[in-house]
C-alpha cells in the first residue's frame, strides 16, 4: 500500500486525445483483476475532518475535505485523475484538440442518468461549466475564465474554445468544482447528480448519510449499501473513532500517532506522496507584508527541517516557498533551497527599516493536523531572527469562512494539483478567487498564459521554472514543507489504494471500496 507517487509522465498524444471510453477494469482500483471482485452490501462509516456548519453542496464554494468528499458521493466530474496522476474520461467519454490546443471537442458519455431520472446531455454539462464562468462567485472562476466559448454541437458533444491554447485542458477540467448537475439546478441543500450515492440526510458540520444509486453507470463501483459521514474535526477524536471501530476510515492522520496506528493489526495506514503542502500566508496588500523584505525575513526565519521532523515526524519533504512538488515534471530542480538563516532574516528586516517585527499568526488544526504545534515551533525559530510571533488559536469550525483570506497572517494548506499550470493558476494568478496571499505580478500572469499555450515541453519547463523562482523570491507564501497524505483504514475495507490527489483516494473512496463480509 505504501509507495511513492510515480513521476508524472505522459506523451503529447496522451495530452491531446482522451481514451475512447473506460472499460470495466479501468474503472476499478488497481490490482482488482487478480481478485475475486468487489462485494456489495454493508454501511461504510467515514470520520472526516475538514467540515463546517456552513457547508453545503454548492459546487462554486467547495473548499475543504468534508464538502469535497460528499460532493463526489453525489456527483461525477468530467475528468478523473487516476492513481497514476493521469487524466481519465468520466462524464466526458473522450476528447480531441485541434492543432494549437485552442479548440477542443468533448464527447459526453451516453446512457448516464441523474438521480431524478433525467438523461445526461450536453445542456447539463454546459450549465455546470457556466456556473463558474463570467460574473460568478465561484472559487474556480479564474480557471473557468480561460474558457472563451462553450458551445453545444449535439446532445452528446460540446466544443470548448479557449482564450489561448492549453495542452493541459483535460487536467484543468478535473478540478473538483467542475462536477455536473442538471441544467438549471440551484437547490444546493438537496443535491442531484449522476454519482454513486443519493443524499438521504445531512446535518452540516455534524453528519450525513448517503444511499446507493442503484442505477449507477460505473461497473464495480458503489458497492456499499450506504455511506455515513461523521464530521470529526478534532484529530484525537477522529483517531479514537477509528480505533474503537466507530468508523471504518479517517483522513489526515496525526503525524505523531502514525506509527502507533500502524502497529494495530486491524488497521492499515494509507500513505500517498503528492503535492499537498502547508502554508503560512502573508497578505501582500497589508503592512507589514506589503514589503517584500518583510516577506523574505519571514521565509528565512523558519527552520524547515525542524518543522518536518517535529510537526510531521518526517512524513513528507522540505518545502522551498513554491508550490510545485518534486514529483511534477516541471519542478524547478535547480532552485536553491532557502535555509534557516536568522541573520539573513534580520538583514531583510533592516532593509525594510525595522529593527524587529511583531506579528500575530492565526492558526488552527483545521489547516492541517499539527498546525498549531507547527506555529509554536515556528515562533521559537523566528525569535532568533528578531520576529516576535503571537499565536492566536482559532476554532476549526468556520476557519475557512472567518480566517482564511481574511487574516493578515494565517496558516493554510493546498492539496496537490495534477499539473503545475493548474496549481499556479488557482493559487497565484492575480485574478484568481483563491489567490490567498493576494500577491499580484503582471509578468507572472503573462508568462503563465504563455506557458500553458505551448506544446513544446522544453520551452514550457523554462517558463515554469522562472515562475517558481518568482514565487520563491517575491511571493507572499512561506511553504516550509510538503506532507504525505495519511489515512487510517480498517482492514474490513477492501479496494483501497494510495492516490496522489488528496486524502481518501482523491476524495473518491466511498465510490471505489467495498466491505468484506
Amino acid at each position: 500500500m505504501m509507495k511513492d507517487t510515480p513521476r508524472f509522465q505522459i506523451g503529447r498524444r496522451g495530452l491531446i486525445t482522451g481514451a475512447a471510453g473506460l472499460g470495466a477494469l479501468s474503472l476499478l482500483p488497481r490490482g482488482l483483476a487478480a481478485q475475486e471482485g468487489p462485494k456489495r452490501g454493508g454501511v461504510l462509516r467515514m470520520g472526516i475532518g475538514g467540515g463546517s456548519t456552513t457547508d453545503d453542496f454548492d459546487l462554486r464554494k467547495l473548499n475543504d475535505w468534508v464538502p469535497v468528499n460528499q460532493a463526489y458521493m453525489v456527483m461525477n466530474g468530467l475528468v478523473e485523475i487516476d492513481a497514476d496522476n493521469l487524466a481519465q474520461p468520466e462524464l466526458f467519454e473522450s476528447w480531441e484538440a485541434a492543432p494549437g490546443a485552442v479548440d477542443w471537442t468533448f464527447k459526453i458519455r451516453q446512457g448516464v442518468t441523474f438521480h431524478n431520472g433525467k438523461t445526461l446531455t450536453a445542456d447539463d454539462v454546459i450549465y455546470s461549466l457556466n456556473l463558474h464562468r463570467g460574473d460568478s462567485s465561484s472559487a474556480a472562476r479564474s480557471v473557468a475564465a480561460a474558457l472563451k466559448e462553450v458551445t453545444k454541437v449535439s446532445d452528446s458533444e460540446i466544443r470548448i474554445t479557449l482564450e489561448s491554447g492549453n495542452a493541459d485542458l483535460p487536467y484543468v477540467l478535473s478540478d473538483y468544482h467542475f462536477l455536473v448537475v442538471p441544467e438549471g439546478f440551484t437547490d444546493w441543500a438537496n443535491p442531484i447528480g449522476t454519482g454513486p450515492f443519493r443524499l438521504e440526510s445531512v446535518e452540516p458540520g455534524v453528519r450525513a448519510r448517503f444511499i446507493r444509486n442503484e442505477d449507477y453507470w460505473k461497473p464495480g463501483c458503489a458497492n456499499v449499501d450506504a455511506v455515513e459521514v461523521l464530521v470529526i474535526n478534532d484529530i484525537s477524536a477522529r483517531t479514537s473513532a477509528l480505533m474503537s471501530g466507530q468508523v471504518h476510515a479517517i483522513n489526515s492522520l496525526d503525524f505523531k500517532t502514525v506509527n502507533l496506528l500502524g502497529r494495530n493489526p486491524n488497521l492499515e495506514i494509507v500513505r500517498s506522496a503528492g503535492g499537498q503542502h502547508f502554508t503560512f500566508l502573508m497578505n501582500c496588500t497589508l503592512a507589514p507584508f506589503s514589503d517584500v523584505n518583510v516577506r523574505q525575513a519571514i521565509k528565512y526565519s523558519v527552520d524547515r527541517e525542524q518543522l518536518l521532523q517535529t510537526a510531521l515526524l518526517g512524513n513528507g519533504r522540505i518545502g522551498n516557498d513554491q508550490p510545485i512538488p518534486s514529483s511534477d515534471r516541471f519542478w524547478n530542480s535547480e532552485l536553491p533551497q532557502r535555509p534557516y538563516d536568522p541573520d539573513r532574516a534580520k538583514f531583510h528586516l533592516k532593509e525594510a527599516g525595522l529593527d524587529s517585527l511583531a506579528v500575530t499568526l492565526q492558526a488552527s488544526d483545521a489547516a492541517f493536523s499539527g498546525a498549531v504545534d507547527a506555529a509554536a515551533i515556528y515562533r521559537t525559530a523566528a525569535a532568533a531572527a528578531g520576529i516576535d510571533v503571537t499565536i492566536k488559536r482559532e476554532p476549526a469550525d468556520g476557519y475557512w469562512d472567518n480566517v482564511w483570506m481574511k487574516a493578515p497572517f494565517c496558516m493554510s494548506y493546498w492539496g496537490g494539483r495534477p499539473t503545475a499550470d493548474q496549481m499556479l493558476t488557482i493559487a497565484y494568478q492575480s485574478t484568481s478567487a483563491q489567490n490567498d496571499s493576494f500577491w499580484k505580478n503582471e509578468r507572472f500572469d503573462s508568462l503563465l498564459a504563455e506557458a500553458r499555450a505551448l506544446l513544446e515541453d522544453e520551452k514550457r519547463r523554462e517558463i515554469y521554472w522562472e515562475l517558481q523562482a518568482m514565487i520563491h523570491e517575491d511571493g507572499g507564501v512561506m511553504i516550509p514543507m510538503f506532507g504525505d497524505y495519511l489515512d487510517g483504514v480498517s482492514k474490513k475495507v477492501q479496494g483501497v489504494t494510495p492516490h496522489p490527489m488528496f486524502n481518501l483516494m482523491g476524495a473518491r473512496m466511498a465510490e471505489k471500496v467495498w466491505l468484506e463480509a
